[in-house]
C-alpha cells in the first residue's frame, strides 16, 4: 500500500459509502458526508484543499490530509505546522493512534482499510506488479482500452508536453526583452545543434543581437561566415579561396557589429554522423534566414506541413557540396535538410513558438495545431516502437509526441494513478 493509492481512493471516492447520503463513519463514530473531496495538491502542504464535508450534521470547509498510518501525522510534525491548522479530516489506511492539531483539538480520522472493494485492490496491485512486464505496467491490457478513452487522454498528455515547451518559450521571451523573432532564432538554433551541440548552438544564437541577424541575412552570404566565425569553426590557415573570403567577411562583420567570437561550449564533431556536423548545420540555419528573413511571420500564419517543408527544406551553401569539414574534399552532392529533420524542427521549435505567440494574443489555435500534427508522420524511435507492439494507433506526430510524454511522465515513474488510462483500467476492474 502507498499514499498515491489512498489519494486516488479519496479523489475519486472509490471506497464504500463514499457517495452515500448516510455518509461514512470516522474512527470515533462521527458521520461524514463528502460533498466535495477538494482540490488535489501536488506541492507542499495538505493533500487536498477546500474540501466540503458534513460532519455530524455540521458543514465544514477546509483541507484533508492523507497518510498510511495515523501516526504519520506526528512523524511529519504536522501538529506543529501552521500549514496544517485547517485540516478538517485525516484519511488513513490504518488508524494506529489519535491525532490532534496544533491547538490540541482532535482531528476526525477516516480509516479506509476495510472500505476498499477487494476487486479494486486486486486490480491496483496487479497493475503495479512488474514481475513479468518489460515495457509498461499495463502492457497486457493496453490494447483493450477503447479509443473513446485512449484518444482524448493522448490529446491531453500531448498538450502537457507542449505546455512545458511553451513555458520555456515564455521564459526566453522575458530574457530577450519580448523579441519574438529573437526567441524563434535561439530555439531554432538549439534544435539545429541536436542533442550533442544544443547548448553551444543556443549560446551562439544568444550572442548575436537579432537586429544583426536580420541585417546579415539580407546581405547575401554574410550570415553563414559570421555564424561559423563566432562558433570558432573557421580555420586559422587555409588555401581555399571560398574560406579566405569567409574569413574576410567575418572580420568585417565582427568589427562593424562589435561581435565577440568564442563560446563557453565547444562545438563537437565526435560521434556525430556527418550530416549533423556543426559546420553543415550552421550553413543550413543561415540558408533558412537568407531565404526566409520573415520566418517568424510565416510561422505564425502557416498551419500546413507542406508549406513548412518548402520553407525549411534548404540546402547548405555550395562549399559544403564537396565538404563536411574544412579542407577535406569528397564527391559532390547537395546537403539538403531532410523531411524528417524539418519535421523535428516543426515539432520542437515552430509549433511551441506558434502556440506561445497565439496564447499571448488571446487566440485559440488548438484545433489548428492538432491538424498540423496529424499531417506530420509518426516519429520513429524505440519508445514509439514499444507502444506499436501493444496496440494500433494513427501514424502521426500527435500520437508519437503524446506517447513519449505518456512513457516518460507516467509509465516510467509508475504514476498509473495519475494517468487516465490507468484510472480506466482500475475502474473497469481489468486483471
Amino acid at each position: 500500500m502507498n499514499e498515491a493509492f489512498l489519494h486516488y481512493l479519496w479523489k475519486f471516492l472509490k471506497f464504500e459509502d463514499a457517495t452515500s447520503e448516510s455518509g461514512v463513519f470516522t474512527t470515533a463514530g462521527q458521520t461524514v458526508q463528502i460533498l466535495k473531496p477538494g482540490m488535489h495538491n501536488q506541492l507542499a502542504g495538505p493533500d487536498f484543499f477546500n474540501a466540503q464535508l458534513r460532519i455530524d450534521g455540521q458543514l465544514w470547509a477546509g483541507n484533508v490530509e492523507i497518510h498510511l498510518k495515523s501516526s504519520d501525522w506526528y512523524l511529519h510534525n504536522h501538529e506543529q505546522d501552521e500549514a496544517y491548522a485547517n485540516v478538517i479530516l485525516h484519511v488513513v489506511w490504518e488508524d494506529d493512534c489519535a491525532v490532534f492539531d496544533k491547538a490540541n483539538q482532535p482531528i476526525p480520522t477516516l480509516a479506509l482499510s476495510e472500505r476498499v472493494p477487494q476487486k479494486l485492490l486486486h486490480s491496483y496491485q496487479n497493475l503495479l506488479k512488474r514481475d513479468q512486464k518489460r515495457f509498461i505496467n499495463c502492457e497486457t491490457d493496453f490494447g483493450e482500452i477503447p479509443a473513446s478513452v485512449f484518444e482524448p487522454w493522448l490529446e491531453r498528455v500531448y498538450f502537457e508536453r507542449l505546455e512545458r515547451k511553451v513555458l520555456e518559450v515564455e521564459a526566453q521571451l522575458d530574457e530577450l526583452q519580448g523579441d519574438w523573432e529573437a526567441v524563434l532564432f535561439v530555439r531554432l538554433a538549439r534544435s539545429f545543434g541536436t542533442l550533442v551541440n544544443a547548448e553551444a548552438f543556443e549560446e551562439l544564437a544568444r550572442g548575436i543581437p537579432f537586429t544583426v541577424v536580420r541585417k546579415l541575412s539580407t546581405a547575401s552570404g554574410l550570415l553563414e561566415p559570421v555564424l561559423l566565425g563566432l562558433a570558432g569553426l573557421l580555420p586559422e590557415e587555409t588555401q581555399e579561396a571560398a574560406v579566405r573570403k569567409w574569413k574576410q567577411d567575418f572580420e568585417f562583420a565582427r568589427t562593424k557589429f562589435n561581435l565577440s567570437p568564442g563560446l563557453n561550449h565547444q562545438m563537437q564533431f565526435f560521434k556525430l554522423r556527418p550530416p549533423n556536423f556543426p559546420t553543415l548545420r550552421l550553413s543550413q540555419l543561415a540558408a533558412i534566414y537568407e531565404q526566409s528573413p520573415n520566418l517568424f511571420e510565416v510561422c505564425v500564419q502557416t498551419s500546413e506541413r507542406e508549406v513548412f517543408q518548402k520553407i525549411l527544406g534548404v540546402k547548405a551553401s555550395a562549399y559544403w557540396e564537396t565538404h563536411y569539414t574544412f579542407g577535406k574534399l569528397h564527391a559532390a552532392r547537395a546537403k539538403k535538410l531532410t523531411a524528417g529533420f524539418t519535421d523535428i524542427l516543426l515539432i520542437n521549435t515552430l509549433i511551441p513558438v506558434k502556440f506561445a505567440y497565439a496564447r499571448s494574443r488571446g487566440l485559440e489555435i488548438e484545433e489548428d495545431l492538432l491538424s498540423l500534427l496529424t499531417q506530420i508522420p509518426l516519429e520513429q524511435n524505440s519508445l514509439v516502437a514499444g507502444f506499436e507492439t501493444l496496440r494500433k494507433f494513427d501514424k502521426d506526430a500527435l500520437h508519437s509526441q503524446a506517447l513519449i510524454q505518456l512513457k516518460q511522465q507516467y509509465c516510467d515513474p509508475n504514476k498509473c494513478l495519475h494517468c487516465g488510462l490507468g484510472n480506466f483500467l482500475l475502474s473497469a476492474g481489468h486483471k
